[in-house]
């Protein structure tokens, strides 16, 4: 389930959207501010801003997004109808939609942006002695593919969406489960073995799987 993070101050056009995206089966968070903004922009697939919010506004906001994760589709959805409002809003986002519209319209263009993102992350990605395209991981070295559980497969996932980057076992914990980590909790910690005894040569000596000391792991490419 694809998760969408939505922006917007005005309860009746929020409510409405929200229900229309949960129709079609879009996880919604909708914030009305951009007071309580979540730390990790990662944890979503796409983000639908409003321009003018109470707090931070919705320029604001998509900047800082695509600071976090430049990957994250933004479509900013707006009354103001400018040139220079659209051209200031297309300085990062990747679309921008005039109210009022038709909910369609918005199915339509939030498709689009999720199948830029899917086609961008299917190229062949080498990684040691493995090969990942569109989702099967095969080891290189026997030819053999290499099959996860459901859960290991999101997490080696959420490794792949942001490769090169150290993550902390807060950002891993709440990017798959969709929760609060909770300190001392060990269920990652035994994922990440049993995924390590799944990838690695030698699962004791990790060379795929990195961990970060004090910090968290990391996935380089």
């Amino acid at each position: 389930m694809m998760h969408i993070l939505y922006l917007e101050d005005d309860t009746e056009i929020g409510e409405w959207v929200t229900q229309k995206l949960t129709e079609r089966n879009y996880k919604t968070t909708w914030l009305t501010s951009g007071i309580d903004l979540p730390e990790n922009f990662s944890l979503y697939d796409l983000v639908i801003l409003d321009v003018m919010l109470p707090g931070l506004d919705g320029f604001s906001i998509g900047r800082r997004v695509k600071r976090n994760d430049s990957t994250i589709p933004i479509i900013m959805l707006s009354a103001r109808t400018s040139i220079d409002d659209k051209l200031e809003g297309l300085e990062f986002a990747d679309d921008y939609m005039t109210k009022p519209f038709h909910p369609e319209e918005l199915i339509k263009r939030i498709e689009v942006q999720l199948r830029k993102y899917e086609r961008s992350t299917e190229q062949t990605i080498r990684i040691g002695h493995l090969n990942i395209e569109q989702h099967v991981i095969m080891n290189r070295e026997t030819n053999e593919e290499i099959i996860l559980t459901g859960k290991q497969f999101y997490i080696f996932r959420f490794f792949l969406k942001h490769l090169n980057q150290i993550l902390t076992k807060e950002q891993l914990y709440e990017g798959v489960w969709q929760e609060p980590y909770r300190e001392g909790d060990k269920v990652l910690m035994v994922h990440i073995r049993h995924l390590r005894e799944k990838v690695e040569k030698d699962p004791s000596n990790p060379i795929i799987i990195e961990t970060i000391r004090g910090i968290g792991y990391r996935v380089r490419a």
